[in-house]
């Protein structure tokens, strides 16, 4: 199944929703809006609850978005994680390096 991204804004949160896989030919279309996002407003979330598939390329991304995030003093969490998604960070060992919520809550 192909990538989908769809980008709102809710609750002061600059949210990205991803439905499908996240792979190696799909990863740069999932950095380059969460890396947007993170340019543009201090709070994104990235709703996976619709990722079926994640690779390693997919991770890296999610790694480098924290990265940037930190770095910019902005807040960046993970909502809805699908159970493939929490299986391949669980097995990275990378689970609780991100901020992962089971709902997006107003803060």
């Amino acid at each position: 199944m192909a990538l989908e991204i769809e980008v709102r804004e809710t609750g002061g949160w600059y949210v990205i929703a991803v439905r499908g896989e996240v792979d190696l030919n799909s990863s740069p279309q999932l950095r380059k809006a969460v890396l947007a996002g993170i340019e543009r407003t201090p709070r994104v979330a990235v709703d996976l609850g619709g990722a079926q598939y994640m690779d390693s390329s997919g991770v890296a991304t999610l790694v480098e978005a924290l990265k940037s995030a930190t770095e910019k003093h902005k807040k960046f969490v993970l909502v809805s994680a699908s159970v493939a998604v929490t299986r391949v960070l669980e097995l990275a060992r990378l689970n609780s390096l991100f901020d992962m919520r089971a709902t997006l809550d107003k803060e």
